[in-house]
Formats: structure tokens, C-alpha cells, sequence
């Protein structure tokens, strides 16, 4: 008799460099705040920034419609004028603009829900917390991979460290 017991399906993210905007997934994480200040009062900047200037402010528009996230919450959009599916918000720093072990690992298990609970094939996360968060970068991909480590999903899954795009 064969034991047809799987072992459970682990997320198993694998880490590139580049933009996070240039990948070729389904959705994309953006490490939001808690949604409590409005959009159009922030000067977004990090993948933020690049969300508004790239893809327009309709994600933002949407996202306003959610009201509060709470801390390490999520909320999922569309993608406005980028070539994804879906933009998900993540709210990976306080009010006071500061990310934390919590908030880090508690974004990555809200979004991969959200992967979940949509069917998202593939997604793309940034570095939660290290940019506008303050927080290490090596800490925060470590927090990340770790909460990952406790996450069953057949998603493909890429956490993106940003490198800029060399120009002329």
C-alpha cells in the first residue's frame, strides 16, 4: 500500500535584485502605512513613490475606499496603470513611521491571505520595513523569510532587493 501523505506546500520565495515594478508576476506588495492619513496628503516615495508615478493614483483612490488597515494588515487593489493584476497594500509601519519584528512578519502573512484568497499565481514582494521603516535591511529579509517558512502556498513568490536601473 503507497502513502499518498504530501508533505505540506511551503512558500519558497527566491530573492532577485532589481525593481520591483519590472517583475513578471501577477500582483505586487506595497508597503503601505496604516491608511489612517490620506494618500493625497503623503508624499509616497520608496515603492510608494514609484507606484503613484508609474501606474497613476488609481490603486491609491481604491485603497482609500478601505479606510484603516491595522498594523501588519493588508488590503488588495488594482494595479491602476502597471502591467499586474493587482496591488497588495501592505501596513508594514506605524504611525510613528517605524516598521517592527511584528509588523514585518505580520505584512508577509496578510498578504500571502490575500494571495490566497484571490488565486494569485505569482507575486513580488519588496524588503517590508527597511526603507521609509528604518529597520535593517538583512533583518527584515530575514523576518520575512522566516515568516514565509510558516506559510503553505503554491504561489511563486520573489522578494525583489531593489538595484536601480542604470541609465545613460
Amino acid at each position: 500500500m503507497k502513502n499518498n501523505t504530501e508533505p505540506p506546500l511551503r512558500a519558497h520565495p527566491v530573492i532577485v535584485g532589481g525593481d520591483l515594478l519590472d517583475q513578471d508576476v501577477e500582483a505586487i506588495v506595497n508597503p503601505w502605512n496604516r491608511n489612517i492619513i490620506p494618500w493625497w496628503l503623503l508624499l509616497p516615495q520608496g515603492v510608494s513613490g514609484d507606484i503613484k508615478h508609474r501606474g497613476g493614483t488609481r490603486p491609491f483612490r481604491e485603497l482609500a475606499r478601505v479606510g484603516p488597515i491595522p498594523l501588519g494588515g493588508a488590503a488588495i487593489t488594482s494595479a491602476g496603470c502597471l502591467p499586474f493584476k493587482n496591488i497588495i497594500h501592505v501596513a508594514g509601519i506605524n504611525m510613528l513611521w517605524r516598521s517592527s519584528r511584528r509588523s514585518i512578519q505580520d505584512s508577509v502573512r496578510s498578504a500571502m491571505d490575500i494571495v490566497a484568497q484571490n488565486n494569485i499565481k505569482s507575486v513580488a514582494f519588496p524588503i517590508i520595513g527597511a526603507g521609509s521603516g528604518g529597520y535593517d535591511e538583512e533583518a527584515a529579509l530575514q523576518l520575512m523569510l522566516d515568516a514565509f517558512g510558516e506559510i503553505g502556498s503554491a504561489a511563486a513568490v520573489l522578494v525583489v532587493r531593489f538595484r536601480p536601473t542604470k541609465r545613460c
